[in-house]
């Protein structure tokens, strides 16, 4: 099986949660920033970030975001939602 078709695979297994993460992720958030959004600790996101990496088999934040940007361009994602304690960025 192709390893585009594994990672698309396994996107499917996100948890809802995760896969927010990914989004804030693909915004250019930091983790503290991840962190403070979603109501966790800095060390629950990199906990996250592990899991999500081991997932879809990517090894850091630029090829987690590029690929989410792939397959919210594909159609295969919905669109980034809005924060409800995000702030807009300097």
């Amino acid at each position: 099986m192709p390893i585009t078709k594994r990672r698309f695979e396994r996107a499917g297994k996100l948890s809802q949660r995760q896969r927010r993460v990914v989004e804030l992720v693909a915004q250019g958030l930091k983790n503290r920033e991840i962190a403070t959004d979603l109501g966790i600790g800095a060390h629950v996101v990199r906990n996250y970030l592990s899991a999500i990496y081991d997932k879809i088999g990517v090894s850091n934040r630029v090829e987690l975001a590029l690929w989410y940007e792939a397959r919210r361009h594909e159609g295969s994602l919905p669109p980034a939602a809005p924060s409800l304690n995000s702030h807009p960025r300097k």
